[in-house]
């Protein structure tokens, strides 16, 4: 085997881990590799919480290892950094999100698609390059190469920031690439959840009409008054559907339980694109005549390279845009975790690593 894992990971670590697919979040010491020549360390200050971490915990991929260290929005302060590292220094502000690492050889690394690589390493959960299993970022300090490293601009808070790192490259992505981001353009947006009120914000700010379609009509005012979104369809009114066929360039459609793509399409203007950011656990239908006529895309996107998501991490500095966020003490996890699956949050939970997660050497 070579090398012992202390040899390895020398660095002792403390976080929050699930040790079975109930689901149940509890201390956990554990251990980080030392610095590599290209690798960055930080403390980490704040962590997202994901619905993917819902999912992870209780293994419904059906992928989980225990014990799982959950945690893939991970903000946080630069503590020590390898001696090839060129991009960063101590004290600095970074971030982690879905990723630690790629081949770096294939088409899709080369061109900036690391996150479509058949290699990526997912943040947490996964078997690691050493061969030792990847901790997230529910846990006191992290390491990551440099190359799958943020910066977080100074003006951007580090709280509302962390989101950004998974919910926002998700939506920022797909509006980039499918040229949903020219203003003037009407683009819908299904679901106001963590992903679709940053989609809100991010469409508002590239100068695009947004029309927010919910199954929740109490959600019209907040979409309107406090997002700023034009329009608010709610899906089941067929009323107010049918008013609304072909009027929009594309629609990004976040959610992820099992839901119509009909009536979706039936939005869309002619070269109109759906895209599905979110993943139900059920194949939807799709009905083929919509799509011939009108010549209409449904697709597919999945967070961004590592050059897109430092590029959507600056224009949500310049734009002021962050998260709609409840920060949470590291001991009200489960709780949170719990009210995730009712959808009782506006919009995303954070925990406050920083000042709440506290090592006690007796566990």
């Amino acid at each position: 085997m070579g090398e012992s894992a202390e040899q390895m990971h020398p660095k002792k670590a403390f976080g929050w881990a699930a040790r079975d697919s109930s689901g149940v979040l509890s201390p956990f010491n554990f251990s980080r590799r030392a610095t590599g020549e290209k690798d960055v360390a930080f403390k980490v200050m704040y962590c997202g919480i994901c619905h993917s971490d819902l999912h992870m915990l209780k293994n419904e991929w059906g992928t989980s290892t225990y014990p799982l260290v959950p945690g893939h929005e991970i903000v946080g302060v630069v503590t020590e950094v390898g001696s090839k590292v060129q991009k960063f220094k101590v004290g600095d502000k970074v971030g982690v999100g879905c990723m630690v690492g790629s081949c770096h050889s294939c088409d899709n690394c080369a061109n900036n698609l690391e996150n479509y690589c058949p290699k990526m390493v997912l943040t947490y959960g996964v078997k690691y390059y050493d061969g030792t299993t990847t901790y997230g970022g529910y846990s006191d300090k992290m390491v990551a190469d440099e190359h799958f490293v943020v910066r977080i601009p100074d003006n951007l808070r580090l709280d509302g920031g962390a989101p950004l790192l998974c919910a926002g490259i998700t939506v920022y992505s797909p509006l980039k690439y499918f040229g949903l981001d020219k203003p003037g353009m009407h683009v819908g947006v299904v679901g106001l959840g963590g992903l679709g009120h940053v989609a809100v914000k991010f469409a508002k700010a590239m100068g695009v009409k947004v029309s927010v379609i919910s199954t929740s009509p109490n959600k019209k005012e907040e979409a309107i008054e406090h997002l700023g979104a034009d329009s608010f369809l709610v899906s089941r009114n067929q009323d107010e559907m049918q008013a609304a066929t072909s009027t929009l360039d594309g629609i990004i459609d976040t959610v992820s339980a099992p839901h119509p793509l009909l009536p979706l399409i039936g939005l869309l203007k002619t070269n109109g694109k759906l895209v599905l950011v979110g993943a139900p656990d059920k194949p939807p239908e799709l009905p083929i005549f919509p799509l011939l006529m009108g010549r209409k895309i449904v697709a597919g996107s999945a967070i961004g390279g590592m050059k897109e998501t430092q590029e959507m991490i600056n224009f949500a500095a310049k734009h002021n845009i962050s998260a709609d966020i409840e920060v949470i003490p590291i001991d009200y996890v489960n709780t949170a975790m719990e009210r995730l699956l009712k959808a009782d949050v506006k919009y995303r939970f954070v925990i406050d690593i920083g000042n709440t997660l506290k090592s006690t050497s007796s566990i």
